[in-house]
């Protein structure tokens, strides 16, 4: 029985490595995100330029999503992937090369500032395919009977390379520079489009291939709105990582609060993918999606009030249990909102669900460390993290009185019946 086994997915090859495609990408992304935070805020001292990388991310990630979207539907899924990965791997090299003292030792800090934010820019765009196309791929390689046990097993891949990649990063750092780190990553990429290629192509099941771009963005958006469940749990958790998004400001923290240095940086970066891993373990055993719409509300106001304790806390192992606990509550979020979006969505409009969805949730976190860093700029970095913390609060509170059918949401049902399709 599907619904019993923990590990049903895990039974699938094709799936295994799909999760080892996604680990290793994910493990040099978030490995390459926190070095360029640290090397940014190092030639600048200034939490505005935090911002600016978040910002430089958002602006070409939210405006080609609902394109790429259509994109998606419109293509082969493994090849397109391929593409992606391949090109971001020339974001890493150029990374890689403009921390060289031999290249760029003649250039001054704006230009290498201008070119890291430039290459950023051109990471966004890439972002704006990558999570359409896993999120589409994912579908096609798993029966839908346990499509809820590989959206665990699926974020829980995801969470355990967020807890490595920013902790060795940090690491790393200290070890052996941000240069070499940067070749690290530029690795890790290539290996993930060699480990890709053992997937094999999949069908396209789009029935309305060449269908004009404005006709398909309308009906993804469409049916978004029409979907309340959706649409409700990617507008909470879209608010929740707006303005909870203390993780942009982990390097002021870190060196001029906390001063724990590049080490500790590590451990506080990867401490909210550690509790979101052992949070997303958990669901695999017990499901939960009973009373989903409740547990989703509790899960993001438990968020919040982390995120205020991390922000008023000058200690640095209340700081690092703060965002622990941080990331169990968004565990919970995460595994709800994925089995959402998985259950609820038709095989032919992936692509722009999901694309809707990262306009919603995965830009915002760009936008949330733009908003931190406008903040931290003016507020100071602790009264900016307490005011997301919150906004975070009263928006769960206001969602919970104003949506009465939000509240009442029970995925229970929608998961018995695909475990009896064929």
């Amino acid at each position: 029985m599907a619904k019993k086994d923990p590990y049903a997915a895990l039974r699938i090859k094709e799936f295994n490595i799909f999760l080892l495609v996604r680990f290793v990408l994910v493990f040099g992304w978030s490995m390459q995100f926190i070095v360029i935070e640290w090397q940014v805020y190092s030639i600048t001292k200034d939490p505005l330029s935090l911002g600016i990388i978040g910002l430089m991310e958002i602006i070409p990630a939210f405006t080609m999503a609902l394109f790429a979207g259509h994109i998606v539907d419109q293509k082969e899924k493994r090849n397109l992937l391929a593409t992606c990965i391949s090109a971001f791997s020339l974001i890493s090299l150029g990374l890689f090369l403009l921390t060289w003292d031999e290249i760029v030792g003649d250039w001054t800090t704006k230009a290498i500032l201008y070119s890291i934010y430039g290459l950023v820019f051109f990471g966004g765009f890439l972002r704006s395919f990558f999570g359409p196309t896993i999120f589409s791929l994912v579908a096609l390689i798993v029966p839908k009977k346990i499509y809820p046990n590989a959206a665990t097993w699926n974020s829980s891949t995801w969470q355990m390379a967020g807890v490595l990649g920013p902790a060795f990063g940090g690491l790393s750092i200290g070890w052996i520079g941000v240069h070499w780190s940067l070749c690290i990553i530029f690795g890790l990429v290539l290996l993930s489009l060699i480990i890709l290629l053992q997937i094999k192509k999949k069908p396209v099941l789009n029935p309305k291939i060449g269908e004009p771009v404005i006709q398909s963005l309308k009906e993804g958006v469409r049916f978004v709105f029409k979907t309340k469940a959706i649409l409700g749990a990617m507008t909470l958790d879209m608010v929740a990582v707006l303005f909870g998004g203390a993780i942009a400001l982990l390097p002021v923290f870190a060196q001029d609060i906390l001063k724990v240095g590049s080490e500790g940086f590590g451990v506080l970066r990867a401490a909210p993918a550690v509790g979101a891993f052992i949070t997303m373990l958990i669901t695999a055993y017990i499901p939960i999606s009973k009373n989903a719409g409740m547990k989703l509300l509790a899960a993001i106001f438990g968020f919040g009030v982390c995120i205020i304790v991390f922000g008023l806390s000058s200690i640095f192992w209340v700081s690092l249990l703060a965002l622990f606990f941080s990331g169990m509550t968004d565990g919970v979020s995460m595994v709800i909102r994925q089995t959402i979006l998985q259950i609820k969505t038709p095989d032919n409009m992936r692509g722009r669900v999901s694309s809707v969805n990262s306009m919603f949730v995965g830009s915002s976190n760009e936008l949330g460390a733009f908003e931190s860093g406008i903040t931290a700029k003016y507020m100071g970095a602790v009264t900016a993290v307490v005011f997301g913390g919150t906004m975070t609060l009263i928006t769960v509170i206001t969602t919970g009185l104003v949506s009465p059918s939000f509240r009442k949401l029970d995925l229970t049902k929608d998961i018995e019946a695909h475990e009896n399709e064929d």
